[in-house]
């Protein structure tokens, strides 16, 4: 790609995802109810996602990724656009984590995430929903981002996901740290 006044045009160009529509992010805010709520909205998103991350925030931001939009998320990794060091890296969320822990990461990064598919048109069962949400608490043990994490992913309302979470047996979470 022939380099540009912006890296995420670069970015979206070069990652090989759909570039008709997409939706630029920016940097996600660096936690509490806002980052998961924006990481939230990030996993429904069916546009190419493009962020800004900080070589120092990075492995944290694709691990949550990953568990936002679960780890089968095709993803672009691109650092140093436009410069010397250029380097581009694509693949699934699971594997970038991988990518990340290696090396170290350095320069700013554009992260392209692929966009949800669409939903279908058959709504999840109860039994399906709640093997989603202990998946999710047994990641995090919080109930609160398990809910909002699969209402994002399947679009099912709030209150039946809270409804199903309250039936979650209290093993099936992690201890608090």
């Amino acid at each position: 790609a022939v380099p540009g006044p912006a890296a995420l045009v670069m970015a979206l160009v070069i990652s090989g995802f759909d570039t008709s529509r997409f939706v630029f992010e920016g940097f996600v805010p660096r936690s509490g109810r806002e980052r998961t709520a924006r990481l939230a909205e990030v996993a429904a998103e069916q546009r190419t996602i493009v962020l800004y991350e900080a070589p120092h925030r990075v492995q944290r931001t694709v691990a949550d990724l990953a568990t936002a939009c679960g780890g089968e998320r095709r993803v672009a990794l691109a650092r140093e656009l436009t410069k010397k060091f250029e380097q581009v890296w694509r693949g699934s969320l699971a594997d970038a984590q991988l990518h990340l822990a290696e090396r170290e990461p350095r320069g700013e990064y554009a992260i392209v995430v692929q966009g949800a598919r669409p939903a279908d048109d058959v709504p999840p069962s109860d039994d399906e929903l709640r093997a989603l949400l202990i998946a999710q608490l047994a990641r995090d043990g919080n109930r609160r981002t398990a809910i909002a994490t699969v209402m994002a992913a399947t679009g099912v309302a709030r209150r039946r996901l809270y409804d199903l979470a309250v039936g979650v047996p209290r093993a099936a979470t992690p201890p608090p740290p």
